[in-house]
C-alpha cells in the first residue's frame, strides 16, 4: 500500500488536497471538452504599472490569449489586464499548435487592494511534539535565531525585514535571563524598534481553569520588560484554545495591552459556526462588563487550521507557490464566508453561512514549518521583498502582531462590531481527562490567597513565593496536557506521553503543596504574631481565621498537638468573645495506628458569627470529662440539623430528599431521570488511540452512547451523629471504579449540606465520562461564577461560544422568588445543565432537558490527542448545596463556594491573644469580595473583585490606615485615593477588579 493510498483511505489530505481545494473553489471552468478543462480566476493582484491579475489554468500546456490584451503559454499563466472599476468581459482564446481549442467569455471584475501584515510566530506547545523540556529549550534557539536573522535583513526594504512575534512570552523571559548581557541588548533594541515583539501571555492558558488572580499574576512581568528593557507589551496572542474567559479582557487592560490576536483551533471538536459563530467578524471589539475593551483579531476557517493558513497558502515554502496560492485566499475571503469550503481538512461539517470578509487588511500567521513550535525562517521575509517587488497589491509587510492591530484601529475601528461577555472554551472539556490534578490545583489557587492574606497579616512578605506558586499552577494550566499520541511511552518526539504526562501532573501536585507549605508556614507565623502571654487555666488557644469577605458560621478543624495538652487530659473549647463553651469533636492520632504522623488530637468545632478577614480567639481549658464519642446513627439513611434533613435511598443509590425545614420545601426535583448526587457512567462507542479520532466522529443521536451505568448496591457504612453534625457514608459499586464513597455532612448550626465523593477510579483507554447528577426542584439556573465574571442565561456571550458545556469557577445559582438555591464545586469545574450531550459534534443531548439539574462532569476521556489518554486512582469531587429565601443568587453563591474554597484555618497559639476577635478589613458592598491581602514593600495590597452587574461604590475599611492608592487592576494604574477614618471609597466596574495600596500605622 503507498502512502498516497494510505492518506486518501483515511481521508486527512495532505497540504496538496488542501491546496487544490483551494484552487478549484476560487476558479471557474470556462472550457471542458474531450478530457481537456480550462480553469479562470480573477484574482486581487495588481502590477505597480496599473494592470490587475487573471490566471488562466489547463489540464495540459496551451497558449492562452486574452484577446487585444495579453497572451502566455503554459499549464498555469498569469495574464494581465488593465484595472478596471467595474465588470468588464474579455474573450479568452486557447490554443494548441495545431490551432484553436477553445473560446470563453471572461469577465473580469474590481478587486481589493489589500495589505497582508504576515506575521511570524512560532506556536508554544509546552510539550505535544517533544518533551517539555526539549520544547522549551529549542524555542531558546530560536530566539537566538530570531536576532540572528533580524540583523542579516536589516538592509533589506522595511515591509521584508525579518520581524518575529514572541506569541508567548515564557521562552523570551528565560533567553533573556540566560544570556549574555550584550544579547539581551540586542534583543532588547530590536524590541524597542519594533522588529520582535514579545506579546503578553506567558504561555497559551486554558484561561477558564485560572483563577482571576492567577490571570493577573501571569502578566505582572510587562512591568519589567518596559521598565527594565524599554520596550512596551501592547499585544497578545491565544493561539490553538477555542476560547477564553471574560475576565482575560481586564487582566490584559490592566497589564496596558490592548490587541488580541486569536486563532482557534477547532480540531473537529468544535462547531461554534452552529452556535453563533457566523456572526463574529474577523477583527471585532471585545468588551468585558466593566466597559473595558480588546480590539481582537480572529483567524478562522471552518473547522479550524487557523494558525497554519500562512503556511498553507505557501509563505514558508516558496514565492512560486504563494504567488499560487495567496491571490486565491485572498478572493476566496473576499467572496465567501470560509475561505475553505466543508471537508477541506478531513474534519466533516455542514457549510456555515456566512458573510464573506469585508476589509481589505488581513492578519496572516505563519510559522517556519508546517508543524507546532517550529522555528523561524527567512523565507516569508525573502517572500516578501520579493512579492512586494513584483507586485504593487497585494501589498505584504513582514510585521509583528501589533503593527496590524495599530492599522486596523487607524484605518477601519469605527467599523468593527463589538462583542460582549464569555468567549466559551470548546476544550474545556479536556480538563475532566487529569481530574485528579486539576483538582490539586484548584485547591491549592484557594489556598495560596489565604496564605498570602495570613503571610501579610503577620508583618511577612511573601510575594516571591505566592507568585512563583502561582507560575506552578498557570503552568499546569497551561494548553498542552500530553503528547501528540498520549497513550504512547517513548523517550522524544509526539510519542513521549508518558513522560509528558508524568512532568504535567507532577506539576500540579508540586503546586499544591507549595500552596500547602506557604499556608502551613503562613499559619505559624500568624498564630507567633497574634499570641498573647500564657493565661493561668487556659491549657491553649486558637485563632480562627477566616479568610472570606462575608462573616459566617462554620466548621473549624485544628490539631492540638499531644505535647501542647496531653491526649490523657480531658478539654473543653470556649468562645473567647463570651466565655460560652463550644461543644466539639475529637479525633485522636494514635501512635499505634499512625507512629509516622504528628501525635495529638483533631478538634472539630462549630465556630459562630466568624468575621470575614477576621479571627475569633478559641481557648482550650480543663474539662469535666473527655470529649464524647461519635453516637451510632438508626442506619435508616436519614440524618438532619437545624436546617435541612437528609434522607438517602440506599436501593436507588442515591439521596432521595433534602429538605429545607426553614422554607418547608424539598431541594429535590424526585422526578428528574437521574436521582441527586447518583453516580453517572457513560460509556462510547468509540475506539481509543487514533489520533484526532473525534474529527472524523459525529453524533447527531444517541447511536454512539455505546453503555450507560449508574452507581449500584449501596450500602451505609457509617450513620454517626457527634458534638458538631451528623454524618452518612455511602459506599457503592459502579462501572469504571474499584469503589465509590459518598460521604454526607450536616453541621450544627451551618446552614449547609456538605457532599464528598470519592472514588478510585480504574485505569483503561476505552471513550468514558463519569458524572454526578444534582436535579434540584427550581427553575433554571440563573448565574454561575466565571474567571472575572459572572454569568447566566441572560448574559452575553461571545456569538459561537461553546454551548452544551459550562466551565465554571466554583458555583451556580438558582434564583426563585420564594426561594434561592445554590450549588457550589470544588475540584469540578465542568457542568452541563439540564441534560447530558454526546461529547462529539453537534453535542447533541442524552436525556430530556430538566430545567433545575446540573450534571457535574467530573471526569472524562473524549481526548484522542493532547490530552492523557487515560486516568486512574483515588479522586475526590467535594461539593455544597444551600438555600435561603429571599437571598440573591451571586451572594447565596459565593457564600456556599466558601465553605469549600475559604474554609477556617485555626491556628495555634503560644498565649491567647489580647483581643478574642480581630477583623483586619471590611469592605461594605454585599457583592464585592476581597480576594486577597499582600504587600509591597511598607504597603498592604487589598485585591477585590465585584460580582455585581452593574458598577458600584463600596467603602472599604483597615485598621490604622493612613494613606492609600486605588488601582483599577490588581497592579498598575494607581490614583491617590482620599482616606477618611482608616476608610476609603472604591469604585468598581462591572464585574470588575480594583486593589487598594494602604499604608498603615
Amino acid at each position: 500500500m503507498t502512502s498516497r493510498l494510505l492518506q486518501r483511505s483515511l481521508g486527512s489530505p495532505d497540504y496538496d488536497g488542501i491546496r487544490q481545494a483551494l484552487r478549484d473553489d476560487t476558479s471557474t471552468p470556462v472550457i471542458d471538452l474531450r478530457g481537456l478543462q480550462v480553469r479562470v480566476a480573477v484574482l486581487p493582484l495588481f502590477t505597480h504599472d496599473g494592470r490587475q491579475a487573471v490566471r488562466v489554468s489547463s489540464t495540459r500546456p496551451l497558449t492562452h490569449v486574452l484577446v487585444g490584451v495579453d497572451s502566455a503559454t503554459g499549464g498555469d499563466v498569469t495574464l494581465l489586464v488593465p484595472e478596471v472599476t467595474a465588470p468588464r468581459t474579455f474573450t479568452l482564446e486557447s490554443r494548441d499548435d495545431e490551432g484553436l481549442v477553445g473560446t470563453a467569455q471572461v469577465t473580469v471584475t474590481p478587486q481589493r487592494k489589500w495589505n497582508v501584515f504576515v506575521v511570524h510566530h512560532s506556536h508554544l506547545d509546552i510539550g505535544y511534539t517533544d518533551p517539555q523540556g526539549t520544547v522549551l529549550r529549542h524555542h531558546l534557539d530560536y530566539l537566538d535565531a530570531a536576532v540572528r536573522l533580524a540583523r542579516e535583513t536589516a538592509s533589506w526594504p522595511d515591509d521584508a525585514r525579518f520581524r518575529w512575534t514572541v506569541e508567548s512570552s515564557m521562552p523570551a523571559l528565560r533567553w533573556l535571563a540566560a544570556r549574555p548581557a550584550e544579547q539581551v541588548e540586542a534583543f532588547a533594541a530590536l524590541a524597542r524598534e519594533g522588529v520582535i515583539e514579545v506579546t503578553a501571555l506567558p504561555f497559551q492558558l486554558h484561561t477558564e481553569a485560572c483563577s482571576t488572580e492567577e490571570l493577573y499574576r501571569q502578566l505582572r512581568f510587562t512591568a519589567e520588560l518596559r521598565d527594565r528593557f524599554g520596550f512596551a507589551t501592547t499585544s497578545a496572542m491565544h493561539t490553538d484554545v477555542p476560547g477564553a474567559v471574560v475576565g482575560l479582557v481586564d487582566a490584559l487592560d490592566a497589564a496596558g495591552v490592548r490587541y488580541l490576536a486569536a486563532a482557534h483551533n477547532w480540531a473537529g471538536r468544535s462547531v461554534p459556526y452552529l452556535h453563533g459563530g457566523d456572526k463574529l467578524t474577523r477583527p471585532f471589539r471585545w468588551r468585558a462588563p466593566s466597559g473595558n475593551e480588546l480590539l481582537v483579531w480572529f483567524t478562522d476557517t471552518p473547522h479550524g487550521m487557523a494558525y497554519m493558513e500562512g503556511n498553507t497558502v505557501g509563505l514558508t515554502d516558496s514565492y512560486e507557490l504563494a504567488d499560487d496560492l495567496l491571490p486565491r485566499y485572498l478572493a476566496a475571503l473576499a467572496t465567501r464566508g470560509y475561505p475553505y469550503g466543508p471537508g477541506t481538512f478531513g474534519w466533516q461539517g455542514p457549510d456555515a453561512p456566512r458573510e464573506p470578509y469585508e476589509l481589505d487588511v488581513l492578519h496572516l500567521r505563519v510559522q517556519g514549518a508546517h508543524a507546532d513550535n517550529a522555528g523561524p525562517s527567512v523565507v516569508p521575509a525573502s517572500i516578501a521583498r520579493t512579492w512586494n517587488e513584483r507586485w504593487a497589491y497585494p501589498r505584504l509587510r513582514s510585521a509583528v502582531n501589533s503593527d496590524f492591530f495599530r492599522h486596523v484601529e487607524e484605518h477601519h475601528l469605527d467599523r468593527l462590531a463589538v462583542h460582549e461577555g464569555d468567549w466559551t472554551d470548546w476544550w474545556a472539556d479536556g480538563l475532566g481527562s487529569g481530574a485528579r490534578p486539576l483538582g490539586y490545583v484548584r485547591r491549592a489557587q484557594s489556598a495560596l490567597r489565604a496564605a498570602e492574606t495570613l503571610h501579610t497579616l503577620a508583618g511577612a512578605d511573601a510575594t516571591e513565593q505566592i507568585d512563583a506558586a502561582y507560575d506552578k499552577v498557570a503552568l499546569f494550566n497551561e494548553h498542552t496536557w500530553g503528547a501528540a499520541n498520549p497513550w504512547e511511552d517513548a523517550e522524544e518526539a509526539g510519542d513521549s506521553g508518558g513522560l509528558q504526562w508524568t512532568r504535567k501532573s507532577s506539576g500540579a501536585y508540586d503546586a499544591k503543596d507549595d500552596a500547602a507549605d506557604l499556608l502551613h508556614a503562613a499559619a505559624r507565623r500568624f498564630g507567633a504574631a497574634v499570641s498573647g502571654e500564657p493565661v493561668e487555666g487556659t491549657l491553649a488557644s486558637f485563632a480562627v481565621f477566616n479568610p472570606g469577605t462575608t462573616g459566617r458560621t462554620d466548621i473549624v478543624r485544628a490539631f492540638l498537638p499531644r505535647d501542647v495538652v496531653p491526649a490523657d487530659v480531658p478539654i473543653a473549647l470556649v468562645d473567647g468573645r463570651t466565655g460560652e463553651p463550644l461543644a466539639h469533636h475529637e479525633e485522636y492520632v494514635h501512635p499505634d495506628d499512625w507512629p509516622t504522623r504528628p501525635i495529638g488530637r483533631h478538634l472539630h468545632a462549630v465556630v459562630p458569627c466568624v468575621p470575614g478577614h477576621g479571627y475569633v480567639r478559641i481557648d482550650v481549658v480543663r474539662g469535666e470529662g473527655q470529649a464524647p464519642e461519635p453516637v451510632r446513627l438508626d442506619p435508616s439513611g436519614v440524618i438532619e440539623n437545624e436546617f435541612y434533613r437528609v434522607s438517602y435511598d440506599v436501593g436507588a443509590g442515591h439521596i432521595g430528599s433534602i429538605f429545607d425545614k426553614t422554607a418547608g420545601r424539598e431541594l429535590v426535583n424526585g422526578d428528574a431521570a437521574a436521582g441527586f448526587g447518583q453516580y453517572v457512567y457513560d460509556r462510547y462507542a468509540t475506539a481509543p488511540h487514533f489520533n484526532h479520532l473525534s474529527g472524523h466522529v459525529g453524533a447527531h443521536d444517541r447511536t454512539l452512547l455505546g453503555d450507560r451505568a449508574i452507581g449500584t448496591h449501596a450500602t451505609i457504612v457509617k450513620a454517626e451523629r457527634t458534638a458538631v453534625g451528623e454524618k452518612l457514608v455511602v459506599e457503592l459499586r459502579g462501572k469504571g471504579v474499584d469503589w465509590l464513597r459518598t460521604t454526607i455532612e450536616l453541621h450544627r448550626g451551618v446552614a449547609r449540606v456538605d457532599l464528598t465523593y470519592q472514588l478510585a477510579k480504574q485505569g483503561t483507554p476505552a471513550k468514558e465520562a463519569v458524572f454526578l447528577a444534582f436535579p434540584f426542584a427550581t427553575g433554571p439556573a440563573t448565574a454561575w461564577e466565571l474567571t472575572g465574571g459572572v454569568g447566566g442565561p441572560d448574559v452575553p456571550r461571545v456569538p459561537g461560544s461553546a454551548a452544551y458545556m459550562l466551565p465554571i469557577r466554583h458555583w451556580i445559582a438558582f434564583d426563585d422568588p420564594e426561594l434561592t438555591v445554590a450549588w457550589a464545586t470544588l475540584e469540578a469545574p465542568l457542568v452541563q445543565l439540564g441534560t447530558i450531550h454526546m461529547p462529539y459534534a453537534p453535542f447533541p443531548p442524552t436525556l430530556d432537558h430538566e430545567d433545575g439539574t446540573v450534571y457535574s462532569w467530573a471526569l472524562n476521556n473524549i481526548w484522542d490527542t493532547n490530552f492523557p489518554a487515560q486516568q486512574q486512582g483515588e479522586t475526590t469531587f467535594r461539593y455544597a448545596v444551600m438555600s435561603a429565601a429571599g437571598a440573591v443568587g451571586r451572594r447565596l453563591g459565593t457564600l456556599a463556594a466558601a465553605g469549600l474554597t475559604e474554609p477556617f484555618a485555626g491556628v495555634l497559639l503560644r498565649g491567647p491573644a489580647a483581643d478574642p476577635t480581630l477583623t483586619y478589613v471590611v469592605v461594605e458592598h454585599p457583592d464585592v469580595l476581597i480576594t486577597s491581602i499582600g504587600r509591597a514593600g511598607a504597603e498592604h495590597v487589598v485585591r477585590l473583585q465585584s460580582l455585581a452587574p452593574e458598577p458600584v461604590e463600596t467603602m472599604v475599611t483597615l485598621p490604622g490606615l493612613v494613606s492609600a492608592t486605588v488601582s483599577a487592576g490588581l497592579r498598575h494604574g494607581r490614583e491617590p485615593a482620599e482616606v477618611v477614618g482608616e476608610s476609603v471609597t472604591v469604585r468598581l466596574p462591572s464585574c470588575g477588579v480594583a486593589a487598594i495600596w494602604g499604608t498603615c500605622q
